[in-house]
């Protein structure tokens, strides 16, 4: 059997379920009851210091 036959072979079946296994997985990270939060917080990164400049103490970070 080549080489190239048993990757191929290799990659239609277990690769793919490995990457089926990997982004169910990551999509049950991502929508965890407690990352609500987390997720709301980075969302509003940009609008933070909407109103007025950073202090100075948070501007050194």
């Amino acid at each position: 059997m080549e080489l190239y036959t048993l990757l191929r072979e290799f990659a239609d079946s277990w690769m793919l379920l490995l990457l089926f296994c990997i982004f169910v997985g990551m999509m049950a990270w991502v929508f965890r009851p407690g990352s609500r939060k987390l997720h709301q917080d980075t969302a509003n990164i940009p609008f933070r210091n909407d109103d007025r400049p950073a202090p100075d103490q948070e501007a050194k970070k």
